[in-house]
């Protein structure tokens, strides 16, 4: 890769459960992803109110996203999460399924999980939103 990534947590700030507090690009380009919803390749929506089908659908989408610019899960800068809850245990499963997934490496960097009253889509409880840093 041309391009260098550091990720650090300063030690003045609290741990994090495997994201870093800070991610520098010192060089290159950078791919900002649209919002990756739980949709098919028909625009339906994925399970309707359930999360985890969605998030699974959700790492299809994100996967296919990031290849189509030449990149991969390492890549990701930034992540936000939001998932239609108010529950920290939902919010916190709802971290857990993504990061259990192939797109893991994703949320070892700058990551933000957020409980929102609604997203775009009728039943869509999920919505995930990445930055990239390409090759120059």
């Amino acid at each position: 890769m041309s391009r260098l990534i550091t990720r650090t947590n300063p030690e003045d700030l609290h741990p994090t459960p495997g994201y870093h507090h800070v991610t520098v690009v010192e060089a290159g380009r950078t791919a900002y992803l649209a919002g990756q919803c739980p949709l098919d390749r028909t625009g339906a929506v994925v399970a309707p109110g359930d999360p985890k089908p969605q998030v699974e659908q959700i790492v299809a989408n994100a996967m296919t996203a990031l290849a189509a610019v030449g990149a991969g899960p390492a890549d990701v800068v930034r992540s936000v999460i939001y998932v239609v809850s108010s529950q920290s245990d939902e919010l916190g499963s709802v971290w857990q399924w993504f990061n259990a997934s192939e797109l893991a490496p994703a949320f070892s960097t700058a990551s933000t999980l957020l409980g929102v009253a609604q997203l775009g889509f009728a039943g869509q409880r999920v919505e995930l939103d990445l930055t990239a840093a390409l090759p120059s």
